[in-house]
């Protein structure tokens, strides 16, 4: 394991923004990370750990401590349980349940990122999320210094949330199990998966390549211009405000969760031009606007500033505020 110096970290993520890490290591198995965080302890540094880089906005000025990208690699099956070391790509990880014939995490396809920032963002689309499927989670502690397996209740999964943002720093993920399924079971529920299988029956490759077709259809492409897919959480307000909400807007859709009460407002609906509430086609600031396909997502060009975007995420908080009383959430942590 080596520590390197002034590593670029806008490079290893998706949105190529970002000033260079002060000390930077990639770690491929538990002793190389116990090593990284001997380094971090002795320098007395901050600590960020970096999967994918698919969820991140990191600062102009780069991070002034240990960035660990966690490189665990390794899949094994045991039975209809899949179990992925950290640094696996997650998509790789469902291209292969699907080709095994396994069922549950398809609606999952062509997220970026690894198997360990899954874990900790409690990933969904579609209709699925990572939680109901998740069996464990096998982390470093480094507060107490050791291995330990947490339950998928240890996890505390929420709405892209989990254990692991509310104690940054404490979990390093290390592989995650899944519990798939042999029974075909396609869940078409939402409404562009409905659309295009109305009155048939898909396969799980079929589901898959629809999933595919509609992430390609709404999201920038990573090779032209930078993004973390969508920037902000959808609110979860409990039922009798969404009601409130839709009273207003009657043409407002609402979403049950899997893993709540509560209900899912989709607030992309509020930015789409569309729907008369709010216009965000006009909105630039420098190199980052709000993407015209799917206004949740932030797309920013080559050599767009972090404080671009910074800027642009404060004013679309600023106009839901204003409009409809409501603080919306990052789902990208900003770095």
């Amino acid at each position: 394991m080596q520590i390197e110096e002034h590593i670029p970290l806008g490079p290893l993520t998706t949105f190529k923004i970002g000033g260079p890490a002060r000390f930077f290591a990639r770690v491929k198995t538990t002793e190389e990370l116990q090593e990284a965080l001997a380094f971090a302890k002795e320098k007395n540094v901050k600590l960020f750990i970096l999967g994918g880089g698919s969820n991140i906005l990191v600062d102009d000025a780069g991070f002034d401590g240990l960035v660990i990208k966690v490189e665990i690699t390794g899949v094994e099956e045991q039975g209809n349980v899949c179990i992925a070391g950290a640094g696996e790509s997650w998509d790789a990880l469902v291209l292969r349940a699907v080709e095994k014939k396994l069922w549950g995490i398809e609606n999952l396809s062509g997220i970026p990122g690894t198997v360990g920032g899954a874990v900790v963002q409690n990933i969904g689309a579609y209709g699925q999320v990572l939680s109901q499927t998740l069996e464990w989670v096998d982390v470093y502690d480094t507060v107490v210094g050791q291995e330990k397996r947490l339950s998928k209740e240890e996890c505390k999964s929420g709405y892209r949330d989990s254990l692991f943002k509310h104690e940054p720093g404490r979990y390093v993920v290390l592989r995650a199990a899944v519990e798939l399924s042999t029974t075909e079971r396609a869940d078409v529920s939402y409404k562009d998966l409905a659309a295009r299988f109305a009155g048939s029956t898909p396969t799980l490759q079929e589901v898959r390549e629809a999933v595919l077709a509609i992430r390609a259809a709404k999201f920038p492409d990573i090779l032209v211009e930078g993004t973390a897919g969508s920037f902000f959480k959808n609110p979860i307000v409990p039922l009798a405000e969404a009601k409130a909400l839709q009273a207003t807007y009657p043409e407002l859709p609402l979403f049950p969760l899997p893993e709540s009460a509560d209900v899912k407002v989709p607030l992309g609906w509020f930015l789409d031009y569309r729907h008369g509430v709010l216009d965000m086609r006009s909105v630039r600031i420098g190199g980052a606007r709000m993407y015209e396909k799917q206004f949740l997502v932030i797309a920013a060009e080559r050599g767009t500033s972090s404080a671009d975007v910074k800027t642009l995420v404060a004013l679309v908080q600023k106009k839901i505020r204003d409009t409809l009383n409501i603080d919306i959430e990052p789902e990208v942590m900003m770095i």
